[in-house]
């Protein structure tokens, strides 16, 4: 296990009930982070019923830089992705989805980007292209995207994407609430970062069936629209300090 003072970065991966798909998942996260050495695999298995620990345990030889955690119960995507992003040891932080449906091998390339951007960049936001879900899903995670977009102007076509690259220190600064993972770009705005754009290519799931992924049907975010946008009208200038008495 590398020294964890020296870790460049965590990659956080949410599951629930995605056995069939971590072992040649974490092989692909493994090898396309190679260049970014240090890091860590931190997977969040949430409250799965299904053989997701086994696979997970049996890899741990294999892997030295995977770590498990786990939830007695299910309780959300954004609830796993916090867990793994508390947990994480570097400064900067990679999600994606633990269905095979992201391309890690895009990691690197978004890393570049928020590097690239500068220290007032918080957040490297995939966006996806050739999307494989089916027409339905698609349909309407164009409307709440659209609408989304229109009401909260965070300049992002498709936030529903989990390839994200971030700084932890600005993920910790966020509120917290079930499906934070889908309003960072907005949140992340609003803590005064910017927030750069890549497109990553989509592909199928490798195994199984979707087990998250609802709450981008517009009629279960709208509250959360709602708040998101009540916190952004809400935010006022965060102080600058200058030096005083007792300064050095």
């Amino acid at each position: 296990m590398p020294d964890p003072e020296v870790i460049r970065l965590s990659v956080v991966v949410p599951v629930k009930n995605e056995a069939g798909n971590i072992a040649p998942l974490v092989a692909e996260i493994a090898a396309a982070c190679t260049p970014l050495r240090p890091f860590e695999i931190v997977y969040v298995d949430d409250g799965s019923t299904d053989a997701t620990p086994a696979a997970l345990a049996a890899l741990r030889a294999r892997h030295p830089e995977l770590r498990v955690l786990r939830h007695r119960v299910s309780c959300g995507q954004s609830a796993a992705v916090r867990t793994g992003v508390l947990a994480a040891r570097g400064d900067l932080v990679a999600t994606l989805d633990g269905d095979g449906q992201n391309d890690p091998a895009f990691i690197p390339a978004l890393a570049a980007a928020l590097a690239a951007a500068g220290p007032g960049a918080g957040l490297a936001q995939g966006q996806r292209v050739g999307r494989k879900d089916g027409r339905l899903k698609m349909i309407q995670s164009r409307i709440a995207n659209g609408v989304r977009g229109r009401i909260l102007r965070d300049a992002t076509r498709d936030t529903g994407c989990g390839l994200k690259v971030f700084r932890r220190a600005v993920y910790l600064r966020l509120p917290y609430f079930d499906a934070l993972h889908r309003f960072m770009p907005a949140l992340v705005a609003r803590e005064g970062f910017s927030v750069v754009h890549a497109d990553v290519v989509d592909r199928p799931r490798l195994t199984g069936r979707s087990n998250y992924g609802l709450f981008d049907r517009l009629w279960v975010g709208i509250l959360d629209l709602a708040g998101v946008w009540w916190l952004i009208r809400r935010r006022r200038r965060v102080p600058e300090m200058v030096a005083g008495e007792g300064a050095e």
